[in-house]
């Protein structure tokens, strides 16, 4: 099972609108089979990233665990939104 970290700055807003994003456009690409999903704050990432196979995050940070990284900005801004999820399935290898 692919682990898939989703970090913003609380934890809670901006995190939330792009793990929808990220669920709708692996589904719509037939990719939402056997991930977990984590949404989090930056400031928990270190206590949850064993195991991550990706970790997307709507702020700076998220570097620094040996874990692949994606600017999920534009899940937020809506202006390439494919190139993210594209991004996504090729780091965490879906």
């Amino acid at each position: 099972m692919k682990k898939i970290i989703v970090a913003c700055g609380s934890g809670i807003a901006t995190s939330t609108v792009a793990l929808s994003k990220i669920q709708t456009g692996l589904e719509s690409k037939g990719k939402l089979k056997d991930i977990q999903f984590v949404q989090t704050s930056l400031s928990e990432l270190p206590s949850l990233v064993e195991g991550a196979t990706v970790i997307v995050t709507t702020a700076q940070g998220g570097d620094g665990f040996g874990v692949p990284v994606v600017s999920g900005l534009g899940l937020i801004t809506g202006l390439g939104v494919d190139k993210v999820i594209d991004e996504i399935i090729e780091k965490a290898e879906l």
